[in-house]
């Protein structure tokens, strides 16, 4: 467990980010760096714990940002630009604040009179539209360059490069994690499990963009941070990047609103609609090096994971 650190989040008001530092506040003092784009922070119950400071700031805005890590032990980076529907909306954007607005992390971090640990976040779509128990050590795919899809991943795999330089040149203390496929209570913006969950609780049609037959893993968010804690403090952690994803929970697109129907006993119908843009085919992880170097496994199955998720919707 995590003690008596000062811990510094970048959008930590965010899904994952709110999620870890509910995990972290009742022993630590959690500093929150956010842009309030979204918000999962707001409906958590440790909201004005004693122990939380949010600052409200841009990753874009370097000064800013070095003073509100000042005295940070740890430093998070979760902030991004992510999401298909707002990646393509602004392929600029995204790729200034996951690029610059990582040098910026990584620069501050750097400057810090004492760290342990920075913890920067990637993404699965590294692996670009085929990836089967794809390991660290595989070749990252850009895609076509000018298809505003691929500007998320590309901006990604340049943060991966930086925060391990970060080690290699200077010798911060730096880890990547690439999530696969997070959901839970608390997802905000998009994802399609929640967004199945909420039409499935409300019996209205599920929307499946092209025809269902994508793969993905799905790792539920509490499995999520389980990892990225261990990559905060495991000393074979440094200077490495690890996939954590859930590897047992494979299901097509199609299969997972059949099985958040099911599970949900929903009188949702499923519906195939138009995709309009490139997607991935076939997302599977190998954890095997984070189970290996952390310790890491998944724990919460599909079924489980679904009905939690409904839980927290429903109340």
């Amino acid at each position: 467990m995590i003690k008596g650190k000062t811990i510094f989040i970048t959008g930590g008001v965010g899904f994952i980010g709110s999620t870890l530092a509910g995990r972290l506040v009742d022993h630590n003092h959690v500093v929150i760096y956010d842009n309030f784009s979204r918000n999962s922070l707001k409906n958590k119950p440790f909201k004005d714990h004693s122990n939380l400071d949010v600052v409200e700031g841009d990753v874009l805005d370097f000064e800013n940002m070095w003073q509100a890590m000042q005295g940070a032990d740890i430093v998070v980076h979760c902030a991004a630009i992510a999401g298909i529907d707002t990646v393509i909306k602004s392929p600029v954007t995204t790729m200034r604040v996951n690029m610059v607005g990582s040098a910026n992390v990584l620069e501050a971090a750097s400057r810090l009179h004492h760290c342990d640990r920075v913890v920067c976040f990637s993404t699965s779509e590294v692996f670009g539209q085929q990836a089967f128990r794809s390991s660290e050590n595989d070749n990252t795919v850009m895609g076509k360059v000018g298809e505003a899809r691929w500007t998320y991943a590309v901006s990604k795999v340049a943060e991966e490069h930086l925060t391990i330089a970060y080690y290699q040149e200077s010798g911060l203390p730096t880890t990547v994690v690439r999530p696969f496929n997070v959901y839970g209570p608390g997802q905000v913006g998009e994802g399609a499990l929640r967004t199945f969950v909420l039409r499935a609780l409300k019996n209205e049609p599920i929307e499946i963009h092209g025809d269902g037959t994508q793969i993905r893993a799905w790792c539920y968010v509490d499995d999520m941070v389980d990892g990225v804690l261990l990559a905060m403090v495991h000393p074979e952690a440094v200077g490495e990047s690890f996939n954590i994803g859930n590897q047992k929970a494979v299901v097509t697109i199609y299969g997972l609103a059949n099985t958040v129907v099911r599970v949900l006993d929903s009188n949702s119908p499923i519906v195939f609609t138009r995709k309009d843009y490139v997607d991935v085919e076939l997302r599977v992880p190998s954890v095997r090096k984070a189970r290996e170097l952390l310790g890491f496994e998944a724990k919460v199955d599909l079924e489980e994971g679904i009905r939690w998720t409904a839980d927290y919707y429903r109340s």
